[in-house]
């Protein structure tokens, strides 16, 4: 929905002073009257806006605060605890809707410059330490993925697993391109840093063409622009160094994640520790641009490869691990801008982006996530090869068979068709090229310069994005709202958000119960540390410490099934049963495979000399390993314990006759304890019918057994008048 400004307060860099909203509550506390209290309303961006084309019918006619803005993408949030304090971290992916469609279908951009499957990911550090959102913490991160922005496609009329790339247009002054970037240079400034993941090296060109032309798309664009806010490209074959057995992808991602968050900085509100400046983390080089009360991210990231789904979400999985790590450090969470693998909280960072990734991946591609982080770091189990062919398959047969109706709904939802009467169907179009390509039939548009490829206010303010910049055309996108109360919802955005009149649960208005939490990776045991920031091994986090323990006793009580039971009647069905089995195997690291622990059947001894073996390795498992003996007070206690018990047992075989018959007597006299006999919780008694309902009861008894009644005339008359009405 769109957000409002807070109370009386204004964030700004120093330009506001055409527009002061604020004259006359100063005019009004001079003159006694109560003083009046402001907030602004803007307008979202349209871009990330799904259902913006359905809400301008009804904007003229609806007040604001009853208009819902959706968007389509991912929202996921995760929750640390740092010795007890709380810090939520919020990753939110809004997809574009313009040039929106499926993979296959909409490749590379259209004629206005928007690519396809272009995805803003943001994500939010919290510290809910402090429950206000003037004297709170935040930090925010931004980065983009995009498909190459050019005109580009691939042919699936030959149903082949990878379709050819081709170039639709020959552009060389990079038209398309600069339209693309001018966007971006209006809504996050400069620099724009190009992360291409696209192959270089093939026997045959296939991803190379996309390189060669993206490379002299921004080398031409570069030439115009001033160098310091120039289009920085970045070039590097993931996929070739992910062959590699001497290379480290990760590595390598990660030191041009750190170069990337060095330039672009990220968003603070409230400035830096004096912490923050002494010498050896070189904090002062930071980009971004600094304010007297916040520090914020200017520029952007926009990752891509061919698709924008594998490599792309493990390349921002790190930017954004990198990025985390200095937000932690600016809200004084951490004492170094610094994160490990094999942390709690990097183990839920990384779920977190799975998610995200995953959620993306279905909505464009059509299935899941084929390579994932563990991938690349090389420690995925063997299981994980199977789900990949899987997903694989799937991602083919969505694309083959099910993408050309679900690009239909999108055009369809999105406006991009209007339905009218007398021209053809959506489903009778050839294609919808031409809808997503409007201005290609417009020959007479002016045409924009090829030197001076951008909007001249952009080049102005930049580095700050032309967007955020107290200007004309920016006041016009917003509404001033004047109230008399101070904490009016409409103003207030506490008061919106956590409605203190209102009698509400506090686990509703804030999310405490996650899907993901920092405790299912902290250990279980006491002794080990619990900061989510200590390297643990792969056995020692809570997940896989649950898993082992469940694995090891499945396995074990796997033995003791086979060894008691008699031999397989062939070796076809205990196959058969291994590959059934094979089907349950954990994806969590250090699981045990059940068929990695093959059982053998042997003969009637050894058979028994397993099972012990088995209690005695269940019995470790259950109780852990004894490490001293018990004293001769605990000795004597247990004893004591088992007299007692044979006891016990005695009297109870000697009483259990007397005790039954004694129960059949006092079942006899019981009472009901209710004060209405006919309905009791001890029998229930049916109501008196009268004698119409008793002739309808037996009628329709008699019916079931095919024993139909002659029907009354008045039956017979309404009968037949209404097969009169009816047929005739």
């Amino acid at each position: 929905m769109p957000s409002e400004g807070l109370k009386s307060e204004t964030f700004g860099h120093g330009r506001q002073d055409s527009f002061d909203i604020f004259e006359d509550e100063d005019v009004a506390m001079q003159a006694g009257s109560e003083p009046s209290h402001y907030g602004i309303r803007n307008e979202p961006y349209p871009k990330y806006t799904w259902n913006g084309n359905m809400l301008e019918k009804v904007k003229s006619a609806v007040h604001p605060n009853w208009l819902l803005y959706i968007i389509h993408g991912f929202c996921g949030q995760s929750k640390m605890l740092i010795y007890g304090r709380p810090v939520y971290v919020t990753l939110i992916a809004r997809r574009s809707c313009k040039f929106a469609g499926t993979r296959f279908l909409k490749r590379g951009a259209n004629c206005e410059g928007d690519v396809a499957n272009e995805v803003e990911t943001e994500q939010i550090i919290h510290d809910a330490s402090v429950m206000s959102f003037t004297a709170g913490s935040y930090s925010s991160y931004v980065q983009v993925r995009g498909s190459v922005p050019l005109y580009w496609s691939q042919d699936i009329s030959t149903m082949m697993p990878k379709p050819p790339i081709t170039l639709d247009q020959a552009d060389p002054f990079a038209h398309i391109a600069a339209l693309h970037f001018d966007q971006m240079l209006q809504r996050f400034g400069s620099p724009i840093i190009i992360l291409n993941l696209v192959k270089k090296r093939e026997k045959r060109k296939h991803e190379r063409i996309l390189s060669e032309a993206l490379f002299s798309a921004v080398t031409y664009l570069n030439q115009f622009l001033p160098p310091e806010y120039g289009i920085q490209y970045i070039a590097w074959d993931m996929a070739k160094y992910t062959k590699s057995k001497l290379c480290n992808v990760l590595d390598r991602l990660n030191l041009i994640a750190e170069d990337v968050v060095k330039r672009t900085g990220f968003f603070v509100n409230h400035p830096d520790f004096h912490s923050n400046s002494l010498p050896g983390e070189r904090w002062n080089e930071l980009g971004g641009f600094v304010h007297n009360t916040c520090r914020l991210q200017t520029g952007v990231l926009r990752t891509n490869c061919v698709d924008c789904l594998d490599r792309t979400n493990t390349a921002q999985f790190m930017v954004g691990k990198c990025a985390l790590a200095c937000q932690l450090y600016a809200l004084g969470v951490i004492d170094k801008p610094r994160l490990q693998f094999d942390t709690d909280a990097v183990r839920l960072f990384e779920e977190l982006y799975e998610d995200h990734g995953d959620t993306l991946s279905l909505q464009y591609g059509g299935s899941q996530l084929v390579h994932r982080v563990k991938t690349y770091r090389k420690i995925a189990p063997w299981t994980q090869h199977s789900k990949d062919i899987m997903q694989t398959l799937s991602r083919y047969y969505s694309n083959a068979f099910s993408d050309a109706d679900r690009q239909d709904a999108i055009n369809l939802f999105l406006g991009v068709f209007q339905p009218i009467e007398g021209k053809s169907h959506l489903w009778e179009l050839p294609t919808d090229y031409y809808l997503h390509h409007k201005n290609t039939v417009a020959l007479l548009s002016p045409k924009r310069s090829y030197t001076h490829w951008w909007t001249p206010e952009v080049l102005i303010h930049l580095p700050l994005p032309y967007d955020e910049v107290p200007c004309t055309e920016n006041f016009k996108k917003m509404t001033v709202i004047k109230k008399t109360v101070k904490c009016d919802e409409e103003i207030d955005i506490y008061t919106e958000f956590f409605r203190p009149y209102e009698l509400s649960c506090f686990d509703d208005a804030f999310c405490l119960k996650m899907t993901n939490s920092a405790k299912d990776f902290m250990p279980k045991n006491i002794g080990i540390d619990p900061s989510p920031f200590t390297v643990r091994k792969p056995e020692e986090t809570g997940k896989s410490m649950l898993s082992n323990k469940s694995n090891k006793e499945e396995a074990v009580l796997q033995r003791k099934t086979v060894a008691s039971a008699p031999p397989p009647p062939s070796e076809e069905a205990v196959s058969s049963s291994s590959e059934d089995d094979s089907g349950t195997d954990k994806e969590e690291e250090g699981a045990v495979s059940q068929r990695s622990t093959p059982v053998k059947v042997t003969e009637f001894g050894e058979n028994t000399k397993n099972t012990e073996d088995s209690r005695q390795s269940l019995r470790e498992v259950r109780m852990g390993n004894i490490s001293r003996l018990p004293s001769e007070d605990d000795l004597l206690i247990y004893k004591r314990f088992v007299n007692l018990g044979q006891s016990q047992r005695k009297v109870d075989l000697y009483s259990q006759q007397s005790n039954i018959r004694q129960l059949d007597d006092s079942m006899t006299i019981l009472k009901p304890a209710s004060s209405f006999p006919q309905d009791s919780i001890y029998e229930v008694h049916l109501s008196d019918l009268d004698a119409k309902s008793a002739d309808i009861f037996a009628s329709h008894i008699q019916t079931g057994k095919g024993m139909i009644p002659p029907l009354a005339k008045d039956d017979m008359i309404l009968y037949r008048e209404y097969i009169k009405n009816r047929y005739m």
